[in-house]
């Protein structure tokens, strides 16, 4: 029963469903609670978690310990490895990064949806956006300076990055001459 978790802020367990005997799915417990001196971060993770899954059920219960006081929610949902990407809000580019890092994001979303054909892969294989803007925010675009960020390997350094950092630096290079 979730209401006997309710102490943990937020938690998760999860076993799996059989439908048809064919088809696995997991269905996932999660708890959030909601203090009554919620900021509104705790009400906006709930919303969020909320619309990015699909929700079986929702029990509500009040709790009350000598720290604090709010509400806990518990949800039963099914977990889908899609669905985990969905999670997470969408992040938007444009308000995140400056003016002149939102421009090199939108040429280098450009030069990994080259990569990406020319492998015949979905292009989060080649970068993530979140890998991207994290370049984009590079002092220097250099390939030692790629590995620093998080989710970009060697191997992925040999296999993409060489080649997009000669494509972007050529695509500077035709922007400059086109402008003079």
């Amino acid at each position: 029963m979730c209401s006997s978790r309710i102490q943990n802020k937020s938690s998760e367990c999860s076993y799996a469903l059989r439908e048809n005997k064919e088809v696995e799915k997991l269905m996932r417990i999660k708890i959030i609670n909601v203090p009554l001196t919620d900021d509104g971060n705790m009400q906006a993770e709930l919303d969020r978690f909320l619309s990015a899954n699909r929700v079986l059920e929702v029990e509500q219960q009040f709790y009350s310990t000598n720290r604090d006081a709010g509400w806990s929610f518990c949800i039963r949902y099914i977990f889908s490895p899609s669905s985990a990407i969905s999670t997470s809000a969408k992040t938007d580019y444009k308000k995140v990064l400056s003016e002149k890092e939102f421009e090199t994001f939108s040429k280098l979303r450009e030069i990994r949806k080259q990569l990406a054909a020319r492998d015949a892969v979905q292009a989060y294989i080649v970068f993530t956006d979140e890998e991207l803007a994290n370049i984009a925010r590079l002092p220097r675009m250099e390939v030692g300076q790629l590995i620093s960020i998080k989710g970009i390997g060697d191997k992925k350094v040999e296999k993409y990055g060489r080649v997009m950092l000669e494509m972007y630096n050529e695509m500077i290079r035709e922007t400059t001459i086109a402008e003079k």
